[in-house]
């Protein structure tokens, strides 16, 4: 277990709901694994906690559940910084496989909406889930797709 003192704030969203998407209470989801309390069992329960770091900004959680060869400290504040200075919006979970999840998240930057494609690769490294590596696939936000921002618009009607 990574030793940290970790104080969690509940999501951004003004509920108790887990921000990964899930329908479930913050703290039964990605709050238990944030707060190291449990472990992921799945990959995809990873990768949602992962996401849910990046919300956060807590760089420290996804150094943690990356494979310690792919881990540099040097690197806390790059992702703290790239986490906290975008707002994200949401995640699509396309596809979980055994060691891979496929999905989109969604945020935007200072100039406009942006998509994050990958499939990412996981394995279990002293028995945890840990993140591997990744697929980036060029992805663009299609016009007809419900806008990522919530707005229950069409994206070319919305922030297109």
């Amino acid at each position: 277990m990574y030793s940290q003192n970790v104080v969690i704030i509940l999501p951004k969203n003004g509920k108790n709901m887990c921000i990964c998407g899930l329908d479930k209470e913050f703290l039964e989801c990605c709050g238990g694994l944030l707060l190291y309390n449990r472990q992921a069992q799945t990959p995809e329960e990873l990768m949602r906690s992962r996401y849910s770091a990046y919300v956060r900004g807590d760089a420290k959680y996804l150094l943690f559940t990356t494979v310690k060869e792919n881990r540099y400290e040097d690197d806390l504040e790059l992702i703290e910084e790239f986490a906290t200075k975008v707002e994200w919006l949401k995640l699509d979970v396309l596809n979980a496989i055994e060691d891979t999840v496929e999905f989109k998240a969604y945020y935007k930057d200072v100039q406009s909406i942006q998509l994050l494609h990958e499939k990412s690769n996981f394995i279990k490294e002293d028995g945890l889930w840990k993140y591997k590596d990744g697929e980036l696939y060029k992805t663009k936000i299609e016009r007809n797709e419900a806008c990522p921002c919530g707005s229950g618009k069409k994206y070319k009607k919305c922030c297109g």
